[in-house]
């Protein structure tokens, strides 16, 4: 079978490798798609030769072992596990579903899914209605504009520096729209916007909850980003923490955010199980089309063309929102 394989930074080879083997309680899925993630993009940059990536698969199981139930051959499936950058992947049966019919394999990769709905559990509203601002509009802030919508949040904020992305947020909920130069200072709670603290307890300061927001998501994965979220957040308001930030450290102006008694959530999910739960949950929702979040992986690449996604990626070339390497 064929696989994608790393030479060096940003540059990638397909090699012939055996068909994996499979154990009496495994499948072996042919793979269709993989979706590409932005969070490898960084890893690919810098990768040394050898190394491979991939996790976002969706295929036809092509054979089963003889302990698995539930899933024959000739099923389409989606979950996680097994890699993704080649022809076949082994995959367990307690971290796969099956892709309801109406579905399109590309609409169907659950990986991102499930991590877009267990950090929409983490951001719920407290009161139906409450307003959201979303920074970073990619193909994981659209995602989660549409969760948000869906989840009872009124105001939805969109914030980013592209403008197709600013459509693309409007397309999927967003009721206002923002470059971020152009924020309106209501929206802003740094050192500049509140002008002198109060710490006596003499005072309420009142000013520090109505400037600001009580929900903010950041999905930009840059230290820019996370800094113009962290002053989107109004006194103890929540700052969720979706970008995955893998490139360098961070600096922050955490004297502000201390002040400001915010509360930060890391959206991240690390609990593998809980997640393949979501998957399925995913897929029933795109499905009865309750969650209005498919037709968005429209750049489609061959193996061969592997480092020219990721550059489409990085530079959002032709509107790019999810990329995915036909296998």
């Amino acid at each position: 079978m064929r696989q994608i394989v790393m030479t060096g930074p940003g540059k990638s080879t397909v090699v012939d490798v055996p068909i994996p083997e499979i154990n009496d309680d495994q499948m072996l899925v042919k793979v269709t798609y993989t979706g590409m993630c932005h969070s490898e993009w960084y890893p690919w940059s810098v990768a040394q030769a050898g190394e491979t990536f991939g996790h976002e698969s969706v295929g036809v199981v092509a054979r089963v072992g003889k302990h698995v139930t539930g899933f024959n051959v000739g099923d389409r499936v989606t979950g996680l596990g097994g890699g993704g950058y080649k022809e076949y992947i082994v995959m367990e049966p307690d971290k796969v579903c099956h892709v309801p019919e109406n579905l399109k394999d590309e609409d169907a990769i659950s990986e991102p899914l499930a991590c877009l709905l267990s950090a929409a559990t983490k951001m719920m509203p407290k009161t139906p209605g409450d307003p959201i601002a979303v920074v970073g509009c990619g193909y994981m802030g659209l995602g989660m504009i549409s969760l948000f919508k869906l989840c009872g949040y009124g105001k939805i904020i969109a914030i980013d520096k592209r403008p197709e992305a600013l459509e693309n947020a409007r397309k999927f909920g967003a009721t206002e729209c923002y470059f971020p130069e152009e924020i309106p200072t209501k929206y802003i709670l740094n050192w500049e916007t509140m002008g002198q603290v109060d710490l006596s307890r003499d005072g309420t300061n009142a000013d520090l909850f109505n400037t600001g927001l009580p929900d903010v998501m950041e999905f930009t994965g840059t230290e820019e980003g996370l800094r113009l979220a962290g002053n989107l957040v109004c006194a103890h308001g929540r700052l969720g923490i979706g970008g995955y930030h893998n490139d360098s450290l961070r600096t922050i102006d955490y004297k502000l955010w201390n002040f400001k008694a915010m509360t930060t959530i890391n959206c991240h999910e690390r609990r593998i199980m809980y997640e393949a739960g979501l998957c399925q949950r995913c897929l029933d929702m795109l499905s009865s089309g309750q969650w209005n979040f498919t037709g968005v992986t429209k750049h489609i690449y061959e193996m061969e063309d592997f480092d020219k996604g990721n550059e489409d990626m990085i530079t959002h070339r032709d509107n790019f929102i999810k990329g995915a390497v036909r296998c």
